[in-house]
């Protein structure tokens, strides 16, 4: 796979991966009737803070709506940016490599790209998260890296075929 066509390919996985996290957050949102979780407005906000930004660290409701846009917005870039780089390491790995075992490492470090920066601010402390928080991050993660690995997949044995 070219260079081109692996990030092609990265960013159309990532981004297939991408929605099925949200499909599978807001399913859980739904099920469980839990509020949508608010670590990353703290992200943005904490970083805000820390870099003297005051349109991003005040309470009013406009300032609440940019933080949680760029939230999103940085859970999106974080979906696209590990996409693009299992596309573009994955012709590096074994031919027959384990789909479980790419996505459970494909989701984890998604999962760890989101939650570290997230801790390390303080918009977070998984110290204190309860077995159902550790599972409504997980398990959509785990969603991500299996959608990711397969879109890749499927578009490398396109190619192969083609």
């Amino acid at each position: 796979m070219t260079l081109l066509r692996s990030l092609a390919a990265g960013t159309a996985a990532g981004a297939v991966g991408t929605a099925a996290l949200n499909v599978a957050t807001y399913a859980d949102m739904a099920v469980r009737g839990r509020a949508e979780s608010e670590m990353a407005g703290k992200l943005v906000k904490n970083v805000a803070s820390s870099a003297g930004l005051s349109a991003l660290t005040r309470d009013d409701e406009t300032s609440q709506h940019r933080r949680s846009a760029l939230g999103a917005l940085l859970g999106y870039g974080n979906g696209l940016g590990v996409g693009i780089l299992y596309a573009m390491i994955r012709p590096l790995l074994p031919r027959r490599i384990s789909v479980p075992v790419a996505a459970l490492v494909v989701g984890a470090a998604a999962m760890a790209l989101s939650d570290v920066p997230a801790t390390k601010t303080g918009a977070t402390d998984p110290a204190k998260w309860s077995p159902g928080d550790w599972l409504a991050d997980a398990i959509p993660h785990g969603i991500y890296g299996a959608a990711v690995v397969l879109a890749v997949e499927g578009l490398r044995s396109r190619e192969d075929a083609g």
